[in-house]
């Protein structure tokens, strides 16, 4: 049957712009969910979908790594508006539409930095924490705080088991940090 001139059948495009709907409310709803290859798996079976993460991976790189598994990116760094992987600053980064905030260090600020050390060590802290993310596939932690007061996603973030924030500490390019108030770099 012919609908405004597409072909309704199982393979057709009507099927393929629900699949592509079901993807983009699954990628909205998933970030907060927290077993999220469940509903994968439900909303798989009810389109007649057997491997929806495959489709997920493609159209949201990154995005659909399980707490615990790995993940990787390639990260530029953050310009305004951009919502691609990229790092924000030293311990801020987006990927697959989430901002994360690296819970276990603190960094210069660059977002405007207060003095000109701090500039340049905020912009050394960016630059070496992109490096960091595209050396290779990383695990974010979760933390038992899920995200902070701006809403990012508070993870810690490693590489074969150490954390890429303490590299950045042993650099002297951040402190470590465990909450409460920050001191300043200037």
């Amino acid at each position: 049957m012919a609908r405004n001139g597409l072909r309704a059948s199982s393979g057709g495009f009507l099927r393929e712009a629900r699949l592509v709907l079901m993807g983009l409310a699954l990628g909205l709803a998933l970030p907060h969910v927290a077993d999220w290859r469940q509903v994968g798996d439900a909303v798989a079976h009810e389109i007649g979908v057997t491997d929806l993460e495959r489709v997920l991976r493609r159209l949201w790189p990154g995005q659909w790594a399980p707490p615990g598994e790995a993940a990787s990116g390639r990260f530029v760094r953050c310009r305004r508006g951009a919502r691609a992987d990229c790092v924000v600053d030293g311990d801020t980064f987006r990927m697959g539409g989430d901002t994360i905030r690296i819970a276990d260090i603190d960094t210069p600020e660059t977002h405007p930095p207060r003095c000109p050390v701090e500039a340049r060590k905020g912009e050394a802290a960016t630059e070496r924490m992109r490096e960091l993310l595209n050396a290779g596939p990383f695990v974010m932690e979760p933390q038992s705080r899920a995200r902070d007061k701006y809403g990012r996603r508070l993870a810690v973030v490693s590489r074969d088991g150490v954390s890429l924030g303490a590299q950045l500490v042993e650099e002297g390019l951040a402190r470590p940090y465990a909450g409460g108030k920050r001191r300043g770099w200037c």
